[in-house]
Protein backbone atom coordinates (compact mmCIF):
# COMPACT_ATOMS: atom_id res chain seq x y z
CA UNK A 1 0.00 0.00 0.00
CA UNK A 2 2.82 2.43 0.95
CA UNK A 3 5.04 1.89 -2.34
CA UNK A 4 1.80 2.44 -4.62
CA UNK A 5 0.74 5.92 -2.78
CA UNK A 6 4.73 7.05 -3.43
CA UNK A 7 4.55 5.71 -7.04
CA UNK A 8 1.12 7.52 -7.96
CA UNK A 9 2.93 10.58 -5.83
CA UNK A 10 6.01 10.29 -8.02
CA UNK A 11 4.12 9.92 -10.91
CA UNK A 12 2.00 12.78 -10.31
CA UNK A 13 5.00 14.88 -10.61
CA UNK A 14 4.94 14.65 -14.11
CA UNK A 15 1.52 15.55 -14.65
CA UNK A 16 0.90 18.66 -16.87
CA UNK A 17 -2.29 20.79 -16.46
CA UNK A 18 -4.16 22.61 -18.91
CA UNK A 19 -6.97 24.96 -19.11
CA UNK A 20 -10.11 23.34 -20.49
CA UNK A 21 -13.07 26.33 -21.65
CA UNK A 22 -16.58 25.11 -21.12
CA UNK A 23 -19.26 27.74 -22.06
CA UNK A 24 -21.31 27.55 -18.71
CA UNK A 25 -25.06 28.21 -20.05
CA UNK A 26 -25.93 30.08 -16.28
CA UNK A 27 -27.39 33.16 -16.07
CA UNK A 28 -27.02 34.01 -12.75
CA UNK A 29 -23.08 33.05 -12.87
CA UNK A 30 -22.64 35.11 -16.31
CA UNK A 31 -24.25 38.12 -14.84
CA UNK A 32 -21.91 37.92 -12.01
CA UNK A 33 -19.05 37.84 -14.68
CA UNK A 34 -20.45 40.57 -16.24
CA UNK A 35 -20.41 42.97 -13.11
CA UNK A 36 -17.57 41.91 -11.60
CA UNK A 37 -15.99 43.03 -15.34
CA UNK A 38 -17.93 46.06 -15.26
CA UNK A 39 -16.21 46.96 -11.91
CA UNK A 40 -12.99 46.55 -12.63
CA UNK A 41 -13.04 48.23 -16.12
CA UNK A 42 -14.88 51.31 -13.91
CA UNK A 43 -12.52 51.29 -11.19
CA UNK A 44 -9.39 50.75 -13.75
CA UNK A 45 -10.32 53.75 -15.88
CA UNK A 46 -12.18 56.20 -12.89
CA UNK A 47 -10.23 55.41 -10.33
CA UNK A 48 -6.42 54.68 -11.34
CA UNK A 49 -6.65 56.84 -14.31
CA UNK A 50 -8.62 59.93 -14.14
CA UNK A 51 -8.45 60.35 -10.20
CA UNK A 52 -4.60 59.05 -9.26
CA UNK A 53 -3.49 59.60 -13.34
CA UNK A 54 -1.08 56.63 -13.11
CA UNK A 55 -0.12 57.12 -16.32
CA UNK A 56 2.17 59.65 -15.53
CA UNK A 57 5.92 59.53 -13.17
CA UNK A 58 5.86 61.38 -10.82
CA UNK A 59 8.43 63.63 -8.92
CA UNK A 60 8.05 64.37 -5.19
CA UNK A 61 11.46 65.66 -4.82
CA UNK A 62 10.50 69.31 -4.41
CA UNK A 63 13.27 72.09 -4.28
CA UNK A 64 12.07 75.29 -2.81
CA UNK A 65 13.17 78.42 -1.21
CA UNK A 66 10.86 80.54 0.70
CA UNK A 67 11.21 84.73 1.47
CA UNK A 68 8.86 86.67 3.42
CA UNK A 69 7.98 90.07 4.34
CA UNK A 70 6.12 91.83 6.90
CA UNK A 71 4.67 95.48 6.57
CA UNK A 72 3.28 97.67 8.95
CA UNK A 73 3.47 100.25 11.90
CA UNK A 74 1.50 100.86 15.15
CA UNK A 75 1.64 103.31 18.15
CA UNK A 76 1.92 102.54 21.22
CA UNK A 77 1.83 104.74 24.87
CA UNK A 78 3.05 102.64 27.79
CA UNK A 79 4.11 103.51 31.55
CA UNK A 80 7.47 101.74 31.04
CA UNK A 81 8.09 102.19 27.10
CA UNK A 82 6.35 106.07 26.87
CA UNK A 83 4.97 106.89 23.50
CA UNK A 84 6.43 104.67 20.87
CA UNK A 85 6.22 103.67 17.01
CA UNK A 86 6.31 100.31 15.75
CA UNK A 87 7.61 99.41 12.32
CA UNK A 88 9.01 95.67 11.10
CA UNK A 89 12.38 96.76 12.70
CA UNK A 90 11.11 96.29 16.02
CA UNK A 91 8.83 93.07 15.96
CA UNK A 92 9.75 91.24 13.48
CA UNK A 93 12.23 88.68 14.34
CA UNK A 94 14.69 87.42 12.39
CA UNK A 95 14.57 90.52 10.34
CA UNK A 96 16.40 88.19 7.28
CA UNK A 97 12.48 87.31 5.98
CA UNK A 98 13.32 83.58 6.15
CA UNK A 99 10.06 80.77 5.91
CA UNK A 100 9.74 80.87 9.92
CA UNK A 101 9.15 84.48 10.99
CA UNK A 102 7.93 85.63 14.48
CA UNK A 103 5.40 88.78 14.72
CA UNK A 104 5.60 90.51 18.34
CA UNK A 105 1.84 91.53 19.62
CA UNK A 106 2.73 91.64 23.83
CA UNK A 107 5.55 92.53 25.72
CA UNK A 108 6.82 92.45 29.86
CA UNK A 109 8.78 95.12 29.93
CA UNK A 110 11.95 95.00 32.68
CA UNK A 111 13.75 98.76 31.96
CA UNK A 112 17.25 99.96 33.86
CA UNK A 113 18.40 96.52 34.57
CA UNK A 114 21.98 96.67 35.90
CA UNK A 115 24.43 93.85 37.83
CA UNK A 116 24.25 94.85 41.46
CA UNK A 117 22.75 92.67 44.35
CA UNK A 118 18.82 92.78 44.94
CA UNK A 119 15.77 90.10 46.29
CA UNK A 120 15.09 87.48 44.20
CA UNK A 121 11.79 87.37 43.01
CA UNK A 122 8.84 85.56 45.76
CA UNK A 123 7.39 83.49 42.52
CA UNK A 124 10.81 81.50 42.75
CA UNK A 125 10.01 78.62 44.93
CA UNK A 126 14.23 77.72 44.87
CA UNK A 127 14.89 81.49 46.42
CA UNK A 128 12.45 81.46 49.72
CA UNK A 129 14.29 81.45 52.79
CA UNK A 130 13.76 81.98 57.10
CA UNK A 131 17.25 82.47 57.74
CA UNK A 132 20.96 83.29 56.27
CA UNK A 133 21.86 79.82 56.00
CA UNK A 134 19.33 78.60 53.94
CA UNK A 135 21.08 80.92 51.30
CA UNK A 136 24.52 79.65 50.73
CA UNK A 137 26.47 82.08 49.01
CA UNK A 138 27.64 81.57 45.20
CA UNK A 139 25.30 79.04 44.36
CA UNK A 140 22.57 79.71 41.42
CA UNK A 141 18.82 80.16 42.38
CA UNK A 142 17.11 77.27 40.18
CA UNK A 143 14.70 78.36 37.98
CA UNK A 144 15.71 82.34 39.39
CA UNK A 145 17.80 85.24 38.17
CA UNK A 146 20.74 84.87 39.50
CA UNK A 147 23.78 83.59 42.20
CA UNK A 148 23.06 83.84 45.92
CA UNK A 149 24.97 86.20 48.07
CA UNK A 150 24.51 84.36 51.56
CA UNK A 151 21.84 86.70 52.53
CA UNK A 152 18.04 85.76 53.69
CA UNK A 153 16.15 89.01 53.17
CA UNK A 154 12.70 89.57 54.74
CA UNK A 155 10.16 92.50 54.56
CA UNK A 156 9.67 94.01 58.60
CA UNK A 157 8.59 91.56 60.86
CA UNK A 158 8.14 88.81 58.16
CA UNK A 159 9.49 85.11 58.98
CA UNK A 160 9.77 84.22 55.28
CA UNK A 161 11.90 86.30 52.64
CA UNK A 162 13.72 85.60 49.49
CA UNK A 163 17.52 85.39 49.47
CA UNK A 164 19.69 88.36 48.10
CA UNK A 165 21.55 87.42 44.53
CA UNK A 166 23.49 89.17 42.53
CA UNK A 167 22.07 89.22 38.94
CA UNK A 168 20.45 91.94 36.44
CA UNK A 169 18.40 93.99 38.76
CA UNK A 170 15.65 94.82 39.56
CA UNK A 171 14.65 91.44 38.27
CA UNK A 172 11.98 90.41 36.02
CA UNK A 173 8.39 91.64 36.97
CA UNK A 174 5.55 89.25 36.39
CA UNK A 175 2.73 91.82 35.28
CA UNK A 176 2.18 92.99 31.41
CA UNK A 177 2.35 96.32 30.37
CA UNK A 178 -0.27 98.83 31.46
CA UNK A 179 -1.52 100.88 28.55
CA UNK A 180 -2.43 105.08 29.39
CA UNK A 181 -5.42 106.22 27.68
CA UNK A 182 -8.99 106.37 27.82
CA UNK A 183 -10.57 103.43 27.01
CA UNK A 184 -12.17 104.69 23.46
CA UNK A 185 -8.84 105.12 22.05
CA UNK A 186 -7.33 102.02 19.65
CA UNK A 187 -4.87 99.37 20.89
CA UNK A 188 -5.40 101.09 24.80
CA UNK A 189 -6.99 100.08 28.13
CA UNK A 190 -8.11 101.27 31.07
CA UNK A 191 -6.12 100.33 34.12
CA UNK A 192 -6.96 100.97 37.98
CA UNK A 193 -5.18 101.22 41.51
CA UNK A 194 -5.97 98.59 43.66
CA UNK A 195 -4.25 98.07 47.73
CA UNK A 196 -2.01 95.34 47.92
CA UNK A 197 1.41 93.99 47.47
CA UNK A 198 3.49 96.44 45.15
CA UNK A 199 3.44 93.92 42.09
CA UNK A 200 -0.45 93.88 42.01
CA UNK A 201 -0.78 97.54 42.36
CA UNK A 202 -1.75 98.20 38.84
CA UNK A 203 -4.17 95.60 36.96
CA UNK A 204 -5.64 96.07 33.58
CA UNK A 205 -8.96 96.18 32.97
CA UNK A 206 -9.38 94.87 29.67
CA UNK A 207 -6.63 92.37 28.68
CA UNK A 208 -5.48 93.74 25.17
CA UNK A 209 -2.17 92.49 23.53
CA UNK A 210 0.28 95.86 23.22
CA UNK A 211 0.17 95.44 19.31
CA UNK A 212 -2.72 94.69 19.05
CA UNK A 213 -3.30 96.54 15.60
CA UNK A 214 -0.90 93.70 14.15
CA UNK A 215 -3.99 92.08 12.53
CA UNK A 216 -3.74 94.66 10.13
CA UNK A 217 -0.40 94.06 9.27
CA UNK A 218 0.26 91.94 6.11
CA UNK A 219 3.16 89.75 5.06
CA UNK A 220 4.16 89.22 1.08
CA UNK A 221 5.28 85.05 1.06
CA UNK A 222 7.83 84.74 -2.28
CA UNK A 223 8.04 81.32 -2.83
CA UNK A 224 10.02 79.43 -5.77
CA UNK A 225 9.74 75.97 -6.53
CA UNK A 226 11.49 73.21 -8.67
CA UNK A 227 10.73 69.62 -9.74
CA UNK A 228 14.10 68.16 -10.58
CA UNK A 229 13.01 65.12 -12.82
CA UNK A 230 11.28 67.25 -15.17
CA UNK A 231 13.66 70.11 -15.07
CA UNK A 232 9.88 72.33 -14.45
CA UNK A 233 10.51 75.68 -12.33
CA UNK A 234 7.50 77.83 -11.25
CA UNK A 235 7.03 81.09 -8.70
CA UNK A 236 4.03 81.29 -6.44
CA UNK A 237 3.74 85.28 -7.87
CA UNK A 238 1.95 86.57 -11.02
CA UNK A 239 4.62 86.51 -14.00
CA UNK A 240 4.16 90.75 -15.07
CA UNK A 241 5.86 93.08 -15.63
CA UNK A 242 3.26 95.57 -13.89
CA UNK A 243 5.14 97.20 -10.98
CA UNK A 244 1.72 98.06 -9.16
CA UNK A 245 0.47 94.47 -8.94
CA UNK A 246 1.89 94.09 -5.80
CA UNK A 247 1.19 97.48 -3.96
CA UNK A 248 -2.50 97.20 -4.91
CA UNK A 249 -3.22 93.15 -4.45
CA UNK A 250 -4.25 91.14 -1.66
CA UNK A 251 -5.08 86.85 -1.74
CA UNK A 252 -8.09 85.84 -2.73
CA UNK A 253 -9.52 82.18 -3.39
CA UNK A 254 -9.76 83.85 -7.18
CA UNK A 255 -6.49 85.92 -7.27
CA UNK A 256 -4.21 83.05 -5.86
CA UNK A 257 -0.98 84.41 -8.13
CA UNK A 258 -1.15 87.27 -5.32
CA UNK A 259 0.80 86.26 -1.93
CA UNK A 260 0.32 89.41 0.00
CA UNK A 261 -1.55 88.08 3.25
CA UNK A 262 -3.30 89.99 6.09
CA UNK A 263 -2.48 88.57 9.39
CA UNK A 264 -5.79 88.80 11.05
CA UNK A 265 -7.14 87.10 8.54
CA UNK A 266 -4.60 84.58 8.42
CA UNK A 267 -5.26 83.67 11.67
CA UNK A 268 -9.19 83.87 11.46
CA UNK A 269 -9.08 81.33 8.18
CA UNK A 270 -7.49 78.70 11.37
CA UNK A 271 -10.63 79.30 13.27
CA UNK A 272 -8.81 80.95 15.68
CA UNK A 273 -9.28 84.84 17.07
CA UNK A 274 -6.51 87.47 16.69
CA UNK A 275 -7.00 88.99 19.75
CA UNK A 276 -6.92 86.12 22.20
CA UNK A 277 -3.79 84.75 20.37
CA UNK A 278 -2.11 87.60 20.70
CA UNK A 279 -2.35 88.18 24.30
CA UNK A 280 -0.12 84.83 24.84
CA UNK A 281 1.19 83.87 21.63
CA UNK A 282 0.56 81.02 19.67
CA UNK A 283 1.80 78.97 16.38
CA UNK A 284 0.35 79.28 12.93
CA UNK A 285 1.37 77.31 10.01
CA UNK A 286 0.96 78.28 6.36
CA UNK A 287 0.80 74.99 4.05
CA UNK A 288 1.94 76.05 -0.33
CA UNK A 289 1.24 72.81 -2.09
CA UNK A 290 1.83 72.27 -5.36
CA UNK A 291 0.09 69.53 -7.46
CA UNK A 292 1.21 70.48 -11.45
CA UNK A 293 -0.40 67.94 -14.14
CA UNK A 294 2.83 69.03 -16.75
CA UNK A 295 0.41 67.19 -19.30
CA UNK A 296 -1.38 70.54 -19.33
CA UNK A 297 -0.88 73.61 -19.97
CA UNK A 298 2.20 75.57 -17.10
CA UNK A 299 -0.31 78.03 -16.16
CA UNK A 300 -2.64 75.32 -14.88
CA UNK A 301 0.11 74.67 -12.30
CA UNK A 302 -0.73 77.39 -9.22
CA UNK A 303 -0.26 76.56 -5.56
CA UNK A 304 -3.10 75.93 -3.12
CA UNK A 305 -3.01 77.45 1.05
CA UNK A 306 -3.61 75.88 3.83
CA UNK A 307 -4.22 77.42 7.14
CA UNK A 308 -3.55 75.61 10.48
CA UNK A 309 -3.03 76.28 14.48
CA UNK A 310 -0.10 74.49 15.49
CA UNK A 311 0.17 74.74 19.16
CA UNK A 312 -2.40 73.20 21.66
CA UNK A 313 -5.37 75.25 22.46
CA UNK A 314 -5.22 75.09 25.97
CA UNK A 315 -7.10 77.37 27.79
CA UNK A 316 -5.91 80.96 29.04
CA UNK A 317 -4.95 79.62 32.81
CA UNK A 318 -2.78 76.87 31.77
CA UNK A 319 0.87 77.11 31.84
CA UNK A 320 1.56 75.64 28.81
CA UNK A 321 -0.33 78.10 26.61
CA UNK A 322 0.99 80.89 24.61
CA UNK A 323 4.21 81.08 23.41
CA UNK A 324 7.39 83.45 24.21
CA UNK A 325 10.87 84.05 24.67
CA UNK A 326 12.85 87.37 26.12
CA UNK A 327 15.63 89.81 24.59
CA UNK A 328 17.29 92.49 25.98
CA UNK A 329 18.88 95.50 24.71
CA UNK A 330 21.89 96.80 26.09
CA UNK A 331 23.09 100.55 26.55
CA UNK A 332 26.07 102.91 28.48
CA UNK A 333 25.23 105.55 30.81
CA UNK A 334 27.66 108.74 31.04
CA UNK A 335 30.29 106.85 33.62
CA UNK A 336 30.29 104.16 31.15
CA UNK A 337 28.48 101.56 33.44
CA UNK A 338 26.61 99.09 31.33
CA UNK A 339 22.54 98.69 31.87
CA UNK A 340 19.54 97.26 29.80
CA UNK A 341 15.96 96.73 28.91
CA UNK A 342 14.75 93.63 28.99
CA UNK A 343 11.88 92.57 27.04
CA UNK A 344 9.52 89.17 27.44
CA UNK A 345 7.87 88.60 24.14
CA UNK A 346 4.91 87.27 23.00
CA UNK A 347 3.55 86.99 19.97
CA UNK A 348 2.66 84.86 17.00
CA UNK A 349 5.16 82.40 15.20
CA UNK A 350 4.24 81.63 11.29
CA UNK A 351 5.95 78.56 9.91
CA UNK A 352 5.93 78.08 6.09
CA UNK A 353 5.86 74.77 5.01
CA UNK A 354 5.77 73.83 1.23
CA UNK A 355 5.47 70.35 -0.58
CA UNK A 356 4.01 69.19 -3.40
CA UNK A 357 4.30 66.52 -6.19
CA UNK A 358 4.35 66.94 -10.39
CA UNK A 359 3.18 64.04 -12.91
CA UNK A 360 4.08 63.78 -16.58
CA UNK A 361 3.00 60.72 -18.89
CA UNK A 362 5.15 58.00 -19.39
CA UNK A 363 4.27 54.71 -20.79
CA UNK A 364 6.01 52.46 -18.54
CA UNK A 365 3.50 53.16 -15.44
CA UNK A 366 0.86 53.13 -17.87
CA UNK A 367 1.96 49.35 -19.48
CA UNK A 368 2.04 48.42 -15.31
CA UNK A 369 -1.32 49.68 -15.04
CA UNK A 370 -3.23 48.42 -17.89
CA UNK A 371 -1.26 44.97 -16.70
CA UNK A 372 -2.72 45.10 -13.03
CA UNK A 373 -6.13 45.78 -14.55
CA UNK A 374 -5.49 42.24 -16.45
CA UNK A 375 -4.75 40.46 -13.70
CA UNK A 376 -7.99 41.79 -11.87
CA UNK A 377 -10.21 40.62 -14.64
CA UNK A 378 -8.67 37.05 -13.79
CA UNK A 379 -9.29 37.16 -10.23
CA UNK A 380 -13.38 37.90 -11.73
CA UNK A 381 -13.15 34.84 -13.70
CA UNK A 382 -11.33 33.15 -10.65
CA UNK A 383 -14.28 34.16 -8.11
CA UNK A 384 -16.90 32.78 -10.86
CA UNK A 385 -15.08 29.15 -11.23
CA UNK A 386 -15.56 28.92 -7.50
CA UNK A 387 -19.89 29.71 -7.55
CA UNK A 388 -20.10 27.53 -10.32
CA UNK A 389 -18.21 24.51 -9.27
CA UNK A 390 -18.87 24.99 -5.38
CA UNK A 391 -21.93 27.16 -4.15
CA UNK A 392 -24.89 26.53 -6.93
CA UNK A 393 -27.06 23.25 -6.91
CA UNK A 394 -25.33 21.57 -9.61
CA UNK A 395 -22.21 22.63 -9.24
CA UNK A 396 -21.38 18.46 -9.67
CA UNK A 397 -22.28 18.91 -13.01
CA UNK A 398 -20.32 21.81 -13.85
CA UNK A 399 -17.29 20.59 -11.73
CA UNK A 400 -17.07 16.71 -13.98
CA UNK A 401 -17.26 19.08 -17.15
CA UNK A 402 -14.72 21.18 -15.87
CA UNK A 403 -12.15 18.81 -14.85
CA UNK A 404 -11.27 16.03 -17.14
CA UNK A 405 -8.68 13.32 -16.85
CA UNK A 406 -6.41 12.48 -19.81
CA UNK A 407 -3.92 9.58 -19.89
CA UNK A 408 -1.58 8.81 -22.83
CA UNK A 409 -1.69 6.23 -25.53
CA UNK A 410 1.12 4.37 -24.26
CA UNK A 411 -0.24 3.96 -20.79
CA UNK A 412 -3.66 2.72 -22.48
CA UNK A 413 -1.66 0.32 -24.53
CA UNK A 414 0.59 -1.11 -21.05
CA UNK A 415 -3.58 -0.96 -19.61
CA UNK A 416 -4.84 -2.91 -22.40
CA UNK A 417 -1.81 -5.71 -22.31
CA UNK A 418 -2.04 -6.30 -18.84
CA UNK A 419 -5.08 -7.00 -19.39
CA UNK A 420 -5.21 -9.14 -21.31
CA UNK A 421 -2.60 -11.25 -19.36
CA UNK A 422 -4.76 -10.89 -16.65
CA UNK A 423 -7.56 -12.86 -19.15
CA UNK A 424 -5.00 -15.44 -19.71
CA UNK A 425 -4.90 -16.56 -16.03
CA UNK A 426 -8.06 -16.84 -15.42
CA UNK A 427 -8.54 -19.00 -18.54
CA UNK A 428 -5.06 -21.62 -17.53
CA UNK A 429 -6.60 -21.56 -13.52
CA UNK A 430 -9.82 -23.04 -14.89
CA UNK A 431 -8.51 -25.31 -17.12
CA UNK A 432 -6.03 -27.01 -14.52
CA UNK A 433 -9.93 -27.71 -12.11
CA UNK A 434 -11.37 -31.35 -12.47
CA UNK A 435 -13.97 -32.54 -14.71
CA UNK A 436 -17.45 -32.16 -13.38
CA UNK A 437 -19.99 -34.19 -15.10
CA UNK A 438 -22.94 -31.82 -16.20
CA UNK A 439 -26.13 -34.04 -17.18
CA UNK A 440 -27.85 -31.44 -19.04
CA UNK A 441 -24.71 -29.83 -21.38
CA UNK A 442 -22.05 -33.33 -21.06
CA UNK A 443 -21.50 -35.27 -24.19
CA UNK A 444 -19.95 -38.96 -23.95
CA UNK A 445 -16.90 -39.20 -26.10
CA UNK A 446 -14.54 -42.48 -25.89
CA UNK A 447 -16.20 -43.22 -22.24
CA UNK A 448 -15.35 -39.72 -20.72
CA UNK A 449 -17.51 -37.00 -20.06
CA UNK A 450 -15.84 -33.42 -20.92
CA UNK A 451 -17.56 -30.07 -20.00
CA UNK A 452 -17.62 -27.55 -21.91
CA UNK A 453 -14.79 -24.76 -21.06
CA UNK A 454 -15.52 -20.94 -21.11
CA UNK A 455 -13.48 -19.53 -23.83
CA UNK A 456 -11.44 -16.08 -22.58
CA UNK A 457 -12.58 -13.44 -24.80
CA UNK A 458 -9.83 -11.70 -26.66
CA UNK A 459 -8.97 -8.65 -28.22
CA UNK A 460 -6.48 -7.57 -30.54
CA UNK A 461 -4.78 -9.70 -33.11
CA UNK A 462 -2.77 -12.71 -31.81
CA UNK A 463 0.83 -13.15 -32.13
CA UNK A 464 1.77 -9.65 -32.72
CA UNK A 465 0.76 -7.80 -28.97
CA UNK A 466 -1.24 -4.86 -30.65
CA UNK A 467 -4.47 -2.83 -30.09
CA UNK A 468 -6.09 -0.37 -32.79
CA UNK A 469 -6.99 2.92 -30.85
CA UNK A 470 -10.89 1.66 -30.98
CA UNK A 471 -10.29 -1.04 -28.78
CA UNK A 472 -8.25 1.32 -26.68
CA UNK A 473 -11.21 3.36 -26.05
CA UNK A 474 -13.73 0.56 -25.68
CA UNK A 475 -11.45 -0.06 -22.77
CA UNK A 476 -11.18 2.89 -21.16
CA UNK A 477 -14.89 2.85 -21.43
CA UNK A 478 -15.09 -0.41 -19.65
CA UNK A 479 -12.82 0.56 -17.16
CA UNK A 480 -14.93 4.05 -16.40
Amino acid sequence: MGQAGCKGLYQSLFDYKTEKYVIAKNKKVGLLYRLLQVSILTYLVVWVFLVKKCYQDTDTSLQSSIITKVKGVTFTNTSELGERLWDVADYVIPPQGENVFFVITNLVVTPNQRQETCAESTSVPDALCYEDSDCPPGEPVVAGNGVRTGRCLREGSAQKGTCEIFAWCPVETRSRPTLRGTQGQAGLSLSVKRAGPPEQAVLPVFRKPLLGEAKDFTVYIKNFIRFPKFNFSKTNVLDTTDRTFLKSCKFSPENPYCPIFRLGSVVSWTGSNFQEIAVQGGVIGIQIEWDCDLDKAPSECYPRYYFNRLDNRFSGNSISSGYNFRFAKYYRDAAGVEFRTLFKAYGIRFDVMVNGKAGKFNIIPTIINVGSGVALMGVGSFFCDLVLIYFIKKSHFYRDKKYEEVRDLEVLAQMAESSQQSVALDAAGLAEQPEVQDEGSAQKENGCVCGQLPQPARSGHQGNGKVSVEQLQSLQTAEA
